[in-house]
């Protein structure tokens, strides 16, 4: 396997991974790639390593360029997770490197992995490396997404070397985004940022803020997964994550739930009817064919949450309440919503919802609505109505 040019002196020696389809809980239709970088300095770099089982495909790469992994002198960890570290144990043993940097904390999370503390040299935001023609600076960027995360810049190249940051799930041969097709791109980029990054805009806002500050001349961004960005659409993933991060509202409503008989799909629509009616966007999504991380990147850029499920056992259903505890732990800002569902004896369902929606700070537009075995005339009346209202305070939010 061959490596791919990306400047004169900075190689793409990383891994394709066309089978990946879970990651975490999130579901990655597309596959992914583990990025690593080769610079060929005075003292040859690696920028982070790969997946374990996708060692050899590193090493392949990389002896396309300079025949003999062992000419390489140093290493850089810019994050510990298991996908860009798992081969790095190895490859220190059979690379024997002079030094192995990552940041503070990216010591000791590797060293928790691995227990090779003795190994690693840390360094922190403003620190850099000599590599003899050429420098790497470091700028930490703690929790974007795990503490020990880090951006390293590479000079004279104008590389940024910027780990998860401006990544995405996306199995591809070409390795510049401009070569992509630009809606795939961008969907699944909004997937990656929804899933991963979500919970830590606050962070990814401070880190846009001071990013003129750095004074980084760059040409070239290059995360560890997904393609690389140049030319007019360098500064694209700075555009996007701006948007996502502030969670500004706007006129979409999601609206997601399960069915047990379909009383519960037919609330659904006609609720997704009065979204409409009021001029508002709306996204329907039975999780019989979507799962969470698909639900949750449509949330992204929603203003609402409107979510359904009957009662079964005293509970909502499971896919639901799979659903809502994943969105709880991202943290989604800015949201109204609402819930409803159909019940035959008890009907928990939307109580149990709407507390989900409570602790998740978002807005209740509606105190929930249930009704009892299959909607009549009256019962879907209502739906609409409710809808209505939810699509009526969207628009509102939205201008405002």
């Amino acid at each position: 396997m061959k490596a791919v040019k990306i400047t004169e002196k900075v190689w793409w020696v990383g891994a394709i991974d066309w089978g990946l389809k879970e990651f975490h809980g999130y579901t990655t239709h597309r596959g992914s790639t583990y990025n690593a970088f080769l610079v060929l300095a005075d003292k040859i770099t690696l920028i982070d390593t790969v997946k374990a089982p996708f060692k050899q495909e590193m090493y392949s790469r990389i002896e396309s360029v300079i025949g003999d992994i062992t000419k390489i002198d140093i290493i850089v960890s810019d994050h510990a997770e298991m996908d860009h570290s798992g081969a790095l144990p190895e490859v220190i043993e059979e690379v024997k490197p002079s030094a192995v940097y990552a940041s503070t904390m990216g010591v000791k999370a590797l060293d928790a992995h691995f227990r090779i503390a003795d190994k690693l040299t840390a360094v922190k935001t403003g620190d850099s490396v000599d590599l003899g023609n050429m420098q790497l600076q470091f700028v930490e960027t703690r929790m974007l997404h795990w503490p020990d995360s880090m951006f390293a810049y590479l000079t004279g190249e104008k590389v940024l070397f910027s780990q998860d940051g401006f990544g995405m799930h996306l199995a591809t041969e070409k390795i510049w985004a401009d070569e992509n097709y630009w809606p795939d791109m961008e969907r699944e980029m909004a997937k990656y940022y929804a899933n991963i990054l979500l919970p830590y805009a606050p962070q990814a806002i401070k880190l846009l803020e001071v990013f003129p500050s750095l004074n980084l001349d760059i040409d070239v961004i290059a995360p560890d997964h997904g393609p690389c960005w140049r030319g007019e659409l360098l500064t694209k993933p700075l555009e996007l994550y701006a948007k996502w991060a502030a969670q500004k509202p706007t006129k979409k409503a999601v609206v997601f739930f399960d069915t047990m008989w379909h009383s519960t799909e037919k609330m659904a629509m006609e609720i997704s009817d009065g979204i409409r009616a009021a001029g508002a966007d709306v996204r329907v999504m039975p999780l019989e064919a979507y799962n969470r991380s698909d639900v949750v990147a449509e949330i992204l850029d929603a203003g609402a949450i409107v979510v359904g499920s009957p009662t079964i056992n005293n509970e909502m259903y499971p896919r639901t309440a799979d659903v809502l505890t994943y969105i709880k732990g991202l943290r989604p800002q800015n949201k109204i919503g609402a819930a409803f569902g159909s019940f035959g004896w008890s009907g928990e369902s939307v109580a149990r919802i709407n507390e989900y929606l409570t602790a998740m700070k978002v807005e209740l537009v509606h105190p929930g609505l249930k009704i009892k075995y299959i909607p009549g005339k009256e019962d879907l009346e209502q739906c609409f109505e409710m809808g209505k209202a939810i699509g009526e305070k969207l628009v509102a939010l939205a201008s405002e």
